[in-house]
């Protein structure tokens, strides 16, 4: 009888595991709604996939999602919709693959948002935000030194349990064998989504994403890129946002936490190349830009985030930066004075190092630009060009960081702090913003 137990113990110890291999990434979280919530997985073969979720509150009531089968053309990957939820709650859930439930080492969880309106104060909040994700894979990367390190800050962040993260651009670096072809791209997708530290982070803070040049093509590439509809294709396959505003360009979208407004802009699809002399140059794009005024002119939001995958309060013409194309710079703040639309922060990526900038304007609120970089990739310093720019003081960081933004307050008074912490969850600077400071 024992022995039987024990053969029985092994048999299912296997089965467990043999299910459990066949995720390749996640789960993830994608957008959350008050109606409905975007989950993902990533199988390692053709398989039927489907969630299982519950009302924590009320364990004993199941509700499903539909029934996919994921497949090599997609990279394995199953994108489902859990519309059987209510708005305030947080539900627990499973993956099931090839009708049975895979066994997952962590807790997995998601929330929808909050019902406040018209009922009480909106809720508050916190998010991270990160750019510059590397991840090492000998015999593609370039020779020498790994450029990626200290994964580990992906569990700090999980750690600080945020309601979402904002992937601010440079989320995978795509390499030179991977971009000119949908296989490689996919394998450069799946290869950064598998990484260990990331799983528990995926898998209950909700995501959002934007891209800059090493998710888009190769480095500093822009609208000249001749496979950018490949890895639009699979940045779409591999992110839960909410919507695209354009169709079949770009990844440009928004969305709503509480009271706040997000809005995920698309700094390479439409940008000019750099070395372009004739013609005009852009950087948004003027159908990008006329949409960004119109949404945050409906927007009532208190703060309204502009997420851009490279600097924009910067005013040093170097790198990536948005001074590049004065023209088009001077016309988005001209517009956001001209139309006074209070509340707008941006928030951007890229530079390899962290810091506050703050952007004066005459009659008017000033423009902060938040940029918050590197998680994982090479860090670097800011260079002698841009000694006049109207940093923060005490707001650089030229190691491995991530952002912690917390939303709190009485709707009529709400107030922003930013938190900037290392690797390991260490607070390196705070500073609190009111948004009666953004009118």
């Amino acid at each position: 009888m024992i022995k039987k137990l024990h053969l029985l113990i092994v048999v299912l110890l296997i089965s467990v595991c043999s299910l459990s291999a066949q995720i390749q990434s996640g789960p993830m979280l994608g957008y959350s709604e008050m109606r409905e919530v975007m989950l993902w997985v990533q199988t390692k073969k053709e398989a039927s996939v489907k969630f299982v979720y519950w009302d924590k509150e009320k364990p004993a009531v199941k509700y499903s999602t539909e029934e996919v089968k994921t497949t090599k053309t997609d990279a394995f990957v199953a994108k489902l919709v859990a519309d059987e939820v209510l708005p305030g709650k947080k539900y627990g859930y499973e993956v099931w693959v090839d009708k049975k439930k895979v066994a997952i080492s962590y807790p997995l969880e998601f929330q929808t948002q909050t019902l406040w309106q018209w009922r009480t104060d909106p809720p508050a909040f916190k998010f991270a935000v990160g750019s510059c994700a590397y991840i090492n894979e000998e015999g593609f990367d370039r020779p020498g030194t790994p450029y990626g390190s200290e994964y580990e800050i992906f569990r700090s962040i999980y750690q600080s349990k945020p309601d979402f993260m904002l992937w601010s651009g440079d989320n995978i670096y795509l390499r030179e064998v991977d971009w000119n072809t949908r296989t490689g791209i996919l394998k450069r997708y799946t290869h950064t989504r598998s990484l260990p530290e990331m799983q528990p982070l995926l898998g209950s803070i909700h995501n959002y994403a934007i891209w800059d040049d090493h998710d888009f093509g190769p480095n500093d590439a822009d609208r000249g890129f001749v496979s950018k509809k490949q890895t639009l294709d699979a940045f779409k396959l591999f992110w839960g946002n909410l919507n695209y505003t354009f169709k079949d360009e770009g990844v440009t979208g928004s969305f709503q936490w509480a009271d706040c407004q997000f809005f995920l802009m698309d700094d390479r699809w439409w940008r000019t190349p750099n070395e372009r002399t004739t013609g005009t140059q852009e950087y948004f794009g003027q159908k990008q830009i006329q949409w960004l005024i119109d949404a945050l002119k409906f927007s009532n939001a208190p703060f309204k985030f502009v997420i851009v995958g490279g600097q924009v309060g910067n005013p040093a013409k170097i790198f990536e930066n948005f001074a590049n194309y004065e023209e088009e710079r001077n016309q988005l703040f001209d517009l956001i004075t001209k139309e006074k639309i209070p509340g707008v922060i941006f928030i951007s990526g890229d530079r390899h190092w962290t810091a506050l900038c703050k952007v004066e304007r005459p009659g008017a609120y000033p423009l902060y630009d938040l940029t918050i970089s590197a998680l994982t990739s090479g860090p670097s310093k800011p260079v002698k060009e841009e000694a006049d720019t109207p940093y923060v003081e005490g707001t650089s960081v030229t190691k491995h960081n991530y952002g912690l933004l917390e939303i709190s307050g009485p709707r009529t008074s709400r107030v922003l702090k930013i938190n900037v912490l290392d690797k390991d969850g260490k607070e390196l600077w705070t500073k609190e913003i009111k948004a009666s400071e953004l009118r």
